[in-house]
């Protein structure tokens, strides 16, 4: 499955991110779940396909850039690629 990925939106629309990761267990992602819930808003969305080769990570939001995410993954020892 081919993910769109759209940067930065100066327009105020939501933006989409798409990553590639090394999240590979449910229990990564529990591990990850407050800090990214920590940089999401309310009406923002974020997911793993852990069932997809690049365990794809996507996220919803309205106010974060690509760094912030990838950032948390990689303080928490994870690789996280913007595709």
């Amino acid at each position: 499955m081919n993910l769109p990925s759209f940067g930065k939106d100066n327009s105020g629309n939501m933006q989409v991110f798409v990553f590639k990761t090394n999240v590979n267990h449910q229990k990564d992602v529990i591990r990850l779940q407050n800090p990214l819930n920590r940089l999401t808003q309310k009406n923002e969305r974020w997911n793993f396909d852990l069932e997809d080769c690049d365990n794809i990570f996507r996220v919803e939001t309205w106010n974060n850039s690509a760094a912030k995410f990838i950032q948390t993954l990689q303080q928490y020892g994870f690789s996280c690629e913007e595709l």
